[in-house]
């Protein structure tokens, strides 16, 4: 398996699709990616050579940011959130949904541990 910043990717695959296991990369990004440096969408990343994989990994980390940093930088925004008391800030603290949705009915899983509804009484 080629190790591309740190993260295994299959080697069967579509090189197009290997890239995707790479946090902070889409198939967007990863098509980019492999124009940029002209290789095949179609080649299985078992063919990379070390030098192909060393083009990718300084291409990744010099111009995009991706894996721990990507991860790093979102945790910081939702820290950034919260300290600061903005609505969204508080939704995050109390783990209940962030961007609007309805907690009546759908939130379970964000609300807590699933509780079973009673029936109606006759």
């Amino acid at each position: 398996m080629p190790r591309v910043i740190g993260i295994d990717i299959p080697d069967k695959k579509r090189l197009e699709i290997s890239l995707m296991y790479i946090y902070g990369i889409g198939r967007k990004l990863s098509n980019e990616v492999i124009a940029r440096l002209g290789f095949d969408p179609n080649m299985r990343a078992a063919n990379l050579s070390e030098d192909d994989i060393a083009r990718i990994n300084n291409l990744l980390q010099s111009e995009y940011v991706v894996e721990g940093d990507l991860r790093r930088q979102i945790q910081n925004n939702i820290k950034r959130l919260i300290s600061i008391h903005c609505y969204r800030g508080m939704r995050h603290r109390l783990g209940l949904p962030v961007r609007g949705q309805r907690t009546r009915t759908n939130a379970r899983t964000r609300k807590g541990k699933r509780k079973t509804v009673a029936n109606k009484k006759k």
